[in-house]
């Protein structure tokens, strides 16, 4: 298994609904993968790369913000992204490290402060898509927030979610930095929270702006320009479903990317949950004629293997 291989971690598997979101509970999930992805390259799957969601995160510090606006000042969404990123990544960067050194292996870890250009005037600045932080249950809580010039999207029987933009993830800019590590050897941890988002005015520097970028569309794009055979995202279902909490539900094993984008196009992937890993997946497909898989946080290994998920090809 000696092919180079992104694998996404969900911020939602990280920290799933339900939970108290404890860094106690997030750090215990995020070991519980780490084990599995120490087997992985115990067996031989050396050119990884992983990257991570942190969606409840990210919106757990914008409630810190707000709380504590009267005695220190906010800090912007990005930053806020920024802050996610690290915290996210030294958490996986130290229980791999460890899981690693239990089983012989010295492969260093390393996270990288990563950006992802994004374009100034995309339309996701004008509609925000991206659920954020916990979900609310209460109607009145929500057209509260909304009144003080905050997004809120339904999703589904769970409540509302914080919506915010999510611009399309255009160039992963620290790209050259991962090839670096990867070529010495290390396993590498980017574009983290979809990337800390920056835009360009031309000649001046790169500036952060205010989003979340999805962290499986950025994942897809910095697989694709990494030269990587395979992308796996791990999430907390065990693979995609056709008609998902419904008597019809029924998941998917195998499946060509054209079959899966049919679905796609008959609406069965919403856009607050499964529509962005499946658009990911397939874009990395149509891109690379590479293999992507969709699968639970607990199937790491047979999800990277092959053998577990959601499996999408070019073709049968």
């Amino acid at each position: 298994m000696a092919d180079r291989t992104v694998i996404a971690l969900g911020g939602n598997a990280i920290s799933p609904a339900g939970t108290a979101g404890t860094a106690a509970e997030q750090t215990d999930n995020i070991w519980r993968t780490m084990r599995q992805v120490a087997a992985l390259v115990e067996h031989g799957l050396t050119e990884l790369i992983l990257t991570h969601g942190n969606g409840p995160q990210v919106g757990n510090v914008l409630i810190k913000n707000e709380l504590a606006k009267h005695v220190v000042p906010p800090v912007p969404l990005d930053w806020c992204v920024a802050q996610t990123q690290a915290t996210i990544g030294f958490t996986i960067a130290s229980t791999l490290s460890h899981e690693l050194a239990v089983r012989g292996v010295t492969q260093p870890v390393v996270p990288v402060v990563s950006r992802v250009l994004v374009a100034a005037d995309d339309p996701g600045f004008t509609a925000p898509s991206k659920p954020i932080g916990p979900y609310l249950t209460d109607a009145d809580e929500v057209a509260e927030r909304e009144a003080e010039g905050q997004h809120f999207a339904r999703q589904g029987e769970r409540g509302w979610r914080r919506v915010v933009a999510s611009p399309e993830p255009l160039v992963s800019v620290d790209r050259a930095a991962v090839e670096l590590l990867l070529d010495d050897g290390a396993i590498v941890v980017a574009n983290g929270g979809g990337g800390i988002p920056v835009v360009t005015d031309g000649d001046g520097p790169l500036r952060g702006i205010e989003a979340v970028i999805d962290k499986d569309l950025a994942g897809a794009r910095l697989a694709e320009e990494l030269s990587a055979v395979s992308f796996v995202i791990l999430t907390d279902v065990p693979a995609v479903a056709v008609g998902y909490g419904t008597s019809d539900q029924r998941w998917l094993g195998a499946v060509t990317v054209d079959e899966l984008r049919g679905l796609q196009r008959d609406g069965h992937f919403s856009v607050g949950s499964m529509g962005p890993k499946v658009e990911a997946v397939c874009r990395f497909v149509e891109r690379t004629g590479g293999r992507a898989a969709i699968a639970s946080l607990d199937d790491a290994v047979a999800a990277a293997e092959g053998t577990a998920g959601t499996q999408v090809r070019v073709g049968r």
